[in-house]
């Protein structure tokens, strides 16, 4: 496949910047119970009707080891992680459920923007899909989203434990690097489940910005409640297997640039702006006055 960052801007957008070539009316997705957040309808943002031209060197990014650092250093704590520490000019991009049919159409939008992103993975779907980790790797960072997306506190603590641990393996063995994040499906957590995850050597990662992909918004829909939120350090919650939100990135993306704002993956958001204690110990409180809507216990992921 031609890379993207190749083709010129006229060219993506008329191959993929149309409704039809992202995946056409709201994406579905095989998972229940999917976030029931009230899917508000803002007004509506218009798609960007052409791509303005790729980002030029990103300069200096933290090294491989000092964003391992970074999150080696939070992962004792067992705490999860719902925002970066607000004083840089950086985001982090984040989503969940992949691989899946658009993941090639997000990488594609980001390498022309030369951002980057986090991939959750769901470990289930990688049988279909086994070589798109180590492509999503080459500029994103890779997580644990479980095996096969359930509910963890319904979960004996063995099968949650299985859960996260045949994920963590397969995302591990399917891009060839190591699985240091983690981030339980719906946002569905216990205490119990944040020992789990530190034990098992992971950082629990939610989210202070909510796109509502989930609850079903549009294309228009996804990208305002973006960038309505859109604040340094923040995190951002999208769905990789939703033709509307690969739609909505054509609006998303450009908007960073405009703020100033630059997408990277959460170690290098962790190692170029990290949270404080007194962020983390106050949960999504810690991210006010980022957070765009409450955190809550069954939403989106």
């Amino acid at each position: 496949m031609t890379p993207a960052w190749l083709l010129a801007g006229a060219t993506l957008l008329a191959n993929c910047g149309l409704l039809a070539s992202c995946g056409g009316g709201e994406g579905t997705s095989s998972q229940p119970g999917r976030s029931e957040h009230g899917a508000s309808q803002r007004s509506a943002v218009p798609a960007a009707s052409r791509l303005p031209s790729p980002r030029s060197a990103r300069g200096h990014e933290p090294s491989a080891a000092a964003q391992a650092a970074a999150v080696n250093r939070l992962i004792p704590l067992g705490l999860p992680v719902y925002c970066g520490g607000a004083r840089g000019h950086y985001v982090a991009l984040t989503f969940d459920d992949g691989p899946g049919p658009y993941t090639h159409l997000a990488l594609r939008k980001l390498r022309f923007f030369g951002d980057r992103a986090t991939f959750f993975l769901v470990g289930k779907e990688l049988a279909t899909q086994p070589s798109v980790p180590r492509q999503e790797g080459e500029i994103a960072a890779l997580g644990d989203h479980t095996w096969t997306h359930p509910v963890l506190p319904a979960l004996s603590p063995s099968r949650i434990r299985e859960e996260l641990l045949t994920a963590k393996i397969a995302v591990a063995q399917a891009s060839g690097q190591p699985v240091t994040l983690f981030r339980p499906p719906y946002e569905a957590r216990t205490p119990a489940i944040d020992r789990q995850a530190r034990d098992l050597g992971m950082l629990e990662i939610l989210w202070d910005v909510d796109s509502r992909d989930s609850a079903g918004a549009n294309y228009a829909g996804i990208a305002a409640n973006v960038i309505q939120g859109l604040r340094p350090g923040s995190i951002i919650l999208m769905h990789e297997n939703r033709g509307q939100t690969i739609r909505a990135l054509l609006t998303i993306l450009p908007a960073l640039r405009r703020r100033h704002l630059r997408a990277v993956s959460v170690p290098e958001l962790l190692a170029l702006d990290p949270p404080s204690l007194r962020q983390l110990r106050a949960g999504p409180r810690g991210c006010a006055p980022l957070t765009n809507a409450p955190a809550s216990p069954t939403g989106g992921g």
